[in-house]
């Protein structure tokens, strides 16, 4: 991001022929003055190459604004009860959560600590002591021994010429926005990931009840191929195979409940609640997926948190080069002190008080081997890399949508072509099974057909699973319920 020259050089070149009290006096006339470069907030204008619409839309994904998603309760487009409770939940008991809030209020104490500057300091001070004395050598005087008490206040005020406090308040209210987005990046990544999460358990449920169903049917084929063999129809092989395909799917059973329990430890975890404590009752069937509406490409840069942190980020860096290039001159300030000082019996005694007042230079150091030089190249360099990782953050913003969109189209021509897979593999395992009721084929050809049944149905949940995952990652890509102010 290119800058221009500072309001302040012309200003600059008059203040040399000022004397101290002058500088003073000049202070509140240049309380605008900054040696911060200028400083815009990047806009889709200013992206290279900024696309006018994605690349990969298709059928599921809807051309229009994404602002028509509930706005911070994305999720409740998915129409589930359950999942609405879990994501309220989250807010509250999220670890995570919690952590990224109390690096948000740290930032905000950083900007009222760096205000304080605007302000003058007031302090009291107050010391009595008990002092011994020595005379001079030869005297033949006692020490003398005194008990000297000083009570007084002072205020100071520094005159921000340079703009060096206001520019350390901008870069703080800066980063606190950057932390404020990056809690918005957290809320978002543990709300998806819940989403996530929840889809693949109700994924699982729906394996586990279509393995439920397999079973009970490979039960009543065993119980028939028992039976036929008991009249002589068939030989004993056909009941062994009958056997391995009821205990193969009784086995991808147990395995199916097994990783459906550590989906639900997961949740568990991410809720904040013990997992022993919680569980999730079991459906039979997984939703469809939503149309999920997507916003044109120069939104993305308001919607999403990661964003906005980087922008922000690239303003607080840009406000610390005025504070860097402050250091080259000197603070300048206000101060007024007052007292008494005198022994302690008469401290309060008018001839013992004391007063100042006048303006203070601070130290100005004329060489330091090139420090001053340094920290604001140092400044520069924050900048740019600031900038680089804003550019960054958007092509990655941009990759991630296109992704999403692409993951999505693409599964739901898969899920087309998977439901005519099932359609057919159904037909043929119930043509193998009356082939073999009437004699016409072994049991082989039955075993075959219930396997690519049983296949291609689980199938199609995998892909319905994947959908769902798609869009909740595609609502994330879009930065959920964001809110840029």
């Amino acid at each position: 991001m290119k800058t221009s020259k500072n309001r302040c050089s012309p200003i600059l070149k008059k203040l040399s022929s000022f004397s101290l009290i002058g500088t003073v006096l000049l202070g509140g006339f240049m309380s605008g003055c900054s040696f911060a470069p200028p400083y815009h907030t990047p806009t889709a204008n200013d992206i290279k190459d900024m696309p006018i619409t994605f690349k990969e839309g298709g059928a599921w994904t809807s051309a229009q604004p994404a602002d028509a998603l509930p706005r911070g309760t994305w999720w409740r487009i998915f129409n589930d009860d359950r999942l609405n409770d879990l994501e309220d939940r989250i807010e509250k008991n999220s670890p995570e959560l919690a952590e990224s809030l109390a690096h948000y209020q740290r930032a905000q104490a950083y900007v009222k600590e760096s205000r304080a500057g605007l302000f003058p300091s007031i302090s009291i001070d107050s010391s009595i002591t008990r002092q011994r004395v020595f005379r001079y050598p030869g005297s033949t005087h006692s020490p003398y021994i005194y008990n000297p008490a000083i009570a007084g206040g002072s205020i100071s005020y520094e005159v921000d010429v340079w703009g060096r406090i206001r520019n350390m308040i901008k870069a703080g209210k800066a980063m606190a926005q950057a932390s404020a987005a990056d809690m918005g990046s957290v809320r978002l990544s543990l709300q998806a990931e819940l989403a996530d999460d929840y889809m693949r358990l109700r994924g699982l449920d729906a394996q586990a009840a279509l393995y439920r169903e397999t079973v009970a049917a490979y039960m009543r084929a065993l119980q028939l191929t028992v039976a036929r063999h008991d009249g002589g129809a068939v030989s004993g092989v056909d009941v062994e195979r009958a056997r391995m395909q009821l205990s193969s799917a009784r086995a991808e059973l147990s395995q199916v409940m097994s990783s459906r329990a550590l989906m639900e430890h997961a949740i568990a975890a991410l809720i904040g609640e013990q997992p022993s404590n919680f569980s999730i009752d079991p459906v039979d069937q997984i939703n469809s997926p939503p149309v999920i509406p997507v916003s044109v490409p120069s939104q993305l840069l308001e919607r999403r948190p990661d964003i906005a942190s980087a922008e922000r980020s690239m303003a607080a860096a840009n406000a610390a080069i005025g504070s860097a290039r402050a250091a080259f001159f000197p603070t300048i300030s206000l101060s007024a002190d007052g007292g008494s000082n005198s022994a302690a019996s008469n401290l309060l005694s008018a001839p013992s008080g004391f007063w100042a007042l006048g303006p203070a230079m601070g130290v100005l150091p004329l060489f330091q081997g090139g420090r001053r030089r340094a920290r604001v190249k140092e400044a520069r360099a924050d900048f740019d890399a600031a900038a680089a990782a804003y550019r960054n953050t958007v092509l990655k913003a941009f990759q991630d949508v296109e992704d999403q969109l692409a993951l999505a189209n693409w599964l739901a021509n898969a899920h087309t072509d998977q439901e005519y897979a099932v359609t057919a593999a159904r037909r043929a395992n119930n043509l193998a099974t009356i082939r073999y009721k009437e004699g016409a084929a072994n049991y082989l050809e039955v075993v075959i057909a219930q396997t690519a049944e049983l296949q291609n149905r689980r199938e199609a949940i995998v892909i319905q699973t994947q959908r769902l995952q798609a869009g909740v990652g595609l609502i994330r890509s879009f930065g959920g319920g964001w809110k840029s102010s």
